[in-house]
């Protein structure tokens, strides 16, 4: 019935109270909601869940990392030396070659698998999160918060505008209730309901209005859940900062494949031209003489060796680094309330330059209370007492409050014992309004049931104002109108005085509330104007008329103005020095009155200058007013926006972008997804954010509150800044590790760095390295920096230098260690062969210890201590205990595998001694001054130009 909107069969089960009667639920109360009623509901109609397709399980991602082509040609070369190996040398020794490569393959294949499996499983969870919406639903008589996997068939759910229907379901009450469909249907077209076109679908969004719904069917049983339960998430978005690094791990690639075809092309030159010797010296290749098996065994090694070239070369760890960091980044930013719907936005939040901020619950703590009250033109001391009004004001004002407002209350049947009292429901405002009216001893059910709602004009943001048309039993018509104190007033050409009279609007009686709403405004609060006037029932349309029926809002009658206090955050005035310190210019946007924000902007820290004036303090209309170009010239100068809309919101994020800035925006209305759509980084609001703000929004403030804002600011920074530490470490390996092996195999036909050698030095770097460096907590030292560009290069000018000195000691000493080596370690006395095992094992250890020592370097790029905070990185840590504890164990007990040989405590001391020495060599490098311009641009300035035709003295192109 309600997937097919039957209409007359839903008129055969005698509408929607028939319906309620067979799901045994109540209209106005709901479902008992105990947990006997709602497993029986759930046996009986299912849960509101949906069956997910499972994520790649472990072997899809081990299938995948097998698929790497340098890894695929080491496991042919494994199995090929193995084969080999066995043949030429027996089963006993001829195995440790091939078996070492294969195993380390296995290894590099294992450690991958797992760490993109787990990165999965971190996704998915993020996801479920993210799908896990807050419903308010009815039960027991009270409205109550719900996850939307717990909605129940029978469930009575209050919808209000920018909800998302949480089921399917069948309209209950509804006021202006306008859903958008479009979801479903794929027509952009908002669609009336009412109770002639009462069915409503899971998924769809609440446009405008409000109401309730009876839930009839959840889960699979409806089209909402067969539609998600068809598609999978799809968590294999790229991020630019990813797109970028795989790029320069492309370009990095081809050169390493280039270097290795060179290097193939010299070792078989050599091979074939007998100049390449055995560890005894003797020649390996001798024209004639040596036998087939042993001149393929001897290509096999060739070809290995520039393989190995190609795998050291590649920088695969760079898109894993940026994995590692992104996932690590969203783990943590959920325990600091801001969960990450889109992974981009993680590294653009490092980025931002400024921060369009909401006041309402993001800067203050969005409880408001009601402290000043003016009713009939006096001020009511305290601000609930009623005494001195007429019983005509009072009736007035009780039933302004009870029936223009889309909160509720609940009165317990029969009091409790424990001291709790009647709950009440609904926006911050709302329940302001609401106790602010149970002080002026009003009774909610009781005044609901005085009058009957004929019409609604839901509370909007543009008009900043609702209405509501409302019948007595004696037939009078009150249109009530609550909103903004000053739009309110504008309205009024008449006020209520305390005995229930009506006396005109003078200037001087409008100038007269206009100076309370002033007062109020000045003391930070925020104004509520409530407004009446008569209706003639015969000026009143028809019901089915109804629908387009707007709400007259002219000659009203001003009944009182009340000023609400919100008080700031704790810790909102910190957190906005703290951005203005590190270079983001934090900006107010709210709908309050200029001198309300004002107050806030002060209180804040936003403001400075308490005589600050226009463009520094700008009201909405006045910016809207102005050309694109004008706007763009105030922008940057505009602090605090108050009277705003949010099309205003939108005109500023586009002035900002324009001006080039990286703009982030807070909001949490359904107007303000524009802006949080067009802005670079949209933060939603994770309590009262509506649906709508959410699916616009990167990332979501789980606990609205700004420092969280600030906080997601700082793991954006972090992010950038753990990628480059990255970049620095294996940029400074690979070029170490290439130059050493290139030139040891042009010079001599050999390598001191074999396959397997090279294949852990690379697990070091890959995975090992970006576990270490990615997962670095941000520090307060990320936050003195100013914003990093978007297009800034990703290898700075001290990332070179201080690459350029690693390397450069690496390549020194252990090239020098090559080639004189045996005489420097006093190994001329043992043989050739024994002597070349030694020296390579050495040069092996020493290589790995020099990266351990660069890992620390590469913590603290540009800061002198980089052992600061390195104790409460357990992650970094343990990673470098297990590297030193792993090379410990392949240097000492696995020599057979890894082609080395045990060394001497003496040759274990040296080997520390030369990669302790790149610590204070990185430390006196960072005393080199570097220029500021990137080096990509000195290079294309030193770059002699062409001549233009025609012109001596032109200079060419760049090229």
């Amino acid at each position: 019935m309600t997937r097919d909107h039957n209409y007359s069969a839903l008129q055969e089960y005698g509408g929607v109270k028939g319906l309620t009667n067979l799901l045994k639920t109540n209209p106005e109360k709901g479902i008992h909601g105990d947990e006997a009623d709602l497993s029986c509901r759930a046996n009986a109609f299912g849960a509101n869940r949906y069956p997910r397709k499972k994520g790649k399980g472990f072997w899809v991602f081990l299938w995948e990392a097998c698929q790497d082509l340098t890894l695929v040609i080491l496991i042919v070369a494994a199995a090929i030396s193995l084969v080999l190996g066995i043949a030429t040398e027996g089963i006993k020794e001829g195995w440790y070659d091939g078996a070492s490569i294969a195993f380390a393959v296995f290894l590099v294949i294992l450690v991958t698998a797992v760490s993109d499996y787990k990165q999965s499983l971190q996704f998915q969870h993020l996801n479920e999160e993210k799908q896990n919406i807050q419903v308010e639903v009815i039960r027991g008589g009270r409205r109550i918060q719900v996850s939307i996997f717990d909605i129940v068939v029978g469930d009575v759910v209050a919808l209000k505008i920018g909800d998302q229907v949480p089921a399917d379901g069948i309209l209950i009450s509804g006021h202006s209730l306008a859903i958008d469909e479009s979801s479903m249907t794929g027509e952009s077209k908002i669609v009336l309901k009412d109770q002639k076109s009462p069915f409503l679908m899971g998924g769809c969004i609440v446009a405008d209005g409000y109401g309730t719904m009876l839930v009839t069917a959840v889960g699979l049983n409806t089209e909402w859940g067969l539609l998600m339960a068809s598609i999978s998430e799809d968590n294999n978005e790229e991020t630019p900062l990813q797109v970028r690094l795989n790029g320069v791990a492309t370009f990095i690639g081809i050169v390493g494949l280039v270097v290795a075809a060179m290097v193939l092309v010299v070792l078989f030159a050599r091979y074939f031209t007998g100049h390449t010797t055995n560890p005894d010296g003797t020649v390996q290749f001798v024209k004639g003489h040596t036998g087939v098996k042993s001149t393929i065994f001897g290509v096999i090694k060739i070809l290995t060796v520039a393989v190995t070239i190609v795998v050291v070369a590649v920088p695969e760890g760079l898109p894993l680094a940026v994995t590692l960091t992104l996932a690590y980044s969203m783990r943590k930013m959920m325990a600091d309330k801001a969960l990450v719907r889109r992974l981009s936005a993680c590294e653009t939040m490092g980025s931002a330059t400024t921060i369009c901020s909401d006041k309402t619950g993001t800067l203050t703590l969005n409880q408001m209370t009601v402290v000043r009250s003016i009713v009939g033109a006096i001020e009511l001391q305290p601000q609930a007492t009623i005494e001195k009004l007429s019983p005509t004001v009072t009736s007035l004002v009780l039933e302004a409050i009870a029936q223009n407002t889309s909160g509720s209350v609940f009165e317990p049947e029969v009091m409790p014992h424990d001291g709790s009292t009647v709950e009440v429901t609904g926006s911050p405002t709302e329940k302001a309004i609401l106790s602010w009216g149970l002080e002026l001893h009003m009774k909610f059910a009781l005044e609901r049931s005085k009058s009957a709602i004929i019409h609604v004009s839901p509370f909007n943001s543009e008009k900043k104002r609702g209405g509501v048309a409302v019948i007595g039993r004696d037939s009078n018509v009150h249109v009530h109108w609550k909103g903004a104190a000053e739009i309110v007033l504008a309205l009024c050409t008449n006020w209520l005085d305390v005995d229930g009279s009506t006396h005109e609007m003078t200037p001087d009686k409008a100038n007269h509330f206009r100076k309370y709403i002033e007062d109020m405004a000045e003391q930070s609060l925020r104004c509520v104007a409530f407004a009446y006037r008569n209706l003639d029932p015969k000026d009143i349309p028809y019901e089915e008329q109804r629908i387009n029926w707007e709400l007259p809002d002219n000659d009203l009658t001003l009944i009182g103005i009340v000023g609400m206090k919100d008080p700031c955050r704790p810790g909102v005035r910190d957190a906005v020095e703290l951005c203005t310190n590190s270079g983001v210019k934090v900006r107010m946007v709210t709908g309050d009155n200029l001198q309300t924000a004002r107050a806030i902007a002060l209180e804040c820290g936003i403001l400075t200058d308490p005589q600050a004036s226009a463009p520094v303090i700008i009201e909405g209309k006045v910016f809207r007013a102005y050309s694109d170009a004008e706007r763009e010239a105030v922008a940057d100068k505009i602090s605090v926006m108050g009277r705003s809309s949010p099309n205003d919101k939108l005109l500023l994020v586009k002035a900002l972008k324009k001006n080039g800035h990286v703009v982030a925006v807070t909001g949490d209305g359904t107007n303000d997804a524009p802006a949080l759509h067009e802005a670079d980084i949209g933060l939603s609001m994770g309590i009262q954010g509506t649906e709508v703000a959410k699916e616009s929004s990167d990332i979501i403030i789980l606990d609205d509150n700004f420092a969280s804002v600030v906080k997601v600011v700082r793991w954006g920074r972090s992010v950038y800044a753990n990628i480059q530490k990255f970049i620095q470490f294996q940029l400074t390996v690979n070029v170490a590790a290439l130059i050493i092996n290139v030139v040891a195999a042009i010079s001599s036909g050999n390598v001191p760095l074999n396959a397997v050698q090279l294949l852990w030095v690379n697990l070091i770097m890959d995975t090992l390295g970006a576990l270490a460096l990615a997962t670095e907590p941000p520090t307060d030292q990320l936050m003195k920096r100013t914003p990093v560009g978007r297009r800034e290069p990703l290898v700075t000018n001290i990332m070179w230098r201080n690459l350029f000195i690693q390397a450069v000691y690496q390549v020194a000493v252990l090239l020098t260690l090559n080639f004189r080596g045996r005489d420097l370690l006093h190994l001329t006395q043992d043989t050739l062969e024994h002597s070349s095992k030694v020296k390579n094992s050495f040069i092996f250890n020493t290589f790995v210890l020099c990266q351990v020592f660069n890992e620390f370097n590469a913590r603290k790029p540009e800061e002198l201590n980089i052992f600061e905070g390195v104790s409460r990185n357990h992650l970094f840590l343990a990673v470098v205990s297990v590297t030193v504890v792993l090379q410990v164990i392949i240097i000492e007990f696995l020599g057979k595998f890894t082609s080395t040989v045990r060394l001497s405590w003496q040759l274990w001391l040296v080997s520390l001694a030369i990669a302790f020495i790149s610590w204070p060599l990185a430390l006196v490098g960072k005393f080199i001054p570097v220029p500021q311009t990137p080096l990509k641009n000195l290079i294309l300035k030193c770059w002699p130009k062409k001549k233009k035709q025609g012109d001596e003295g032109a200079a060419p192109p760049p090229v």
